[in-house]
């Protein structure tokens, strides 16, 4: 019996200690917003991946202020965004609407529409690092 509490009681402090260190893409999944990847692909680069994500934003979602180690290319698919850009002002974007976004520029997205909205991201990031940082 001692045993079986011992196993539960390791196997409860590895669980803890994987939460506390799981990568940003993991913390950044926020309520109202389904990131789904799409491919990851090398690039004739070396060192460099492009990675296609297709991002949900339900109504009211919001994406809080992060970076990625390269560019990030946007299309909306459908809704109404509005993208903060480090060192820009703020830009609304619908259905058919493109925004680049350079490496390391720090932003955030909202869906500021009536309903859902959805964007396909391209990142041309450097291959091995965290695609997602979070700002604080």
């Amino acid at each position: 019996m001692k045993t079986y509490k011992n196993l539960i009681l390791s196997a409860i402090t590895i669980f803890s200690l994987a939460l506390l260190f799981t990568p940003d893409m993991a913390k950044a999944q926020q309520s109202g917003i389904k990131r789904t990847e799409l491919q990851r692909h090398d690039l004739s680069i070396p060192g460099r991946e492009a990675i296609q994500v297709r991002i949900d934003f339900e109504k009211g979602a919001s994406f809080g202020k992060h970076s990625h180690p390269g560019e990030e290319i946007i299309y909306v698919l459908e809704g109404i965004f509005e993208y903060e850009v480090e060192g820009q002002s703020p830009v609304s974007l619908k259905a058919g609407d493109v925004l680049f976004i350079p490496a390391g520029k720090i932003h955030a997205a909202k869906n500021i529409g009536n309903s859902k909205a959805v964007e396909l991201a391209t990142y041309i990031v450097e291959k091995g690092k965290p695609v997602l940082k979070m700002q604080k």
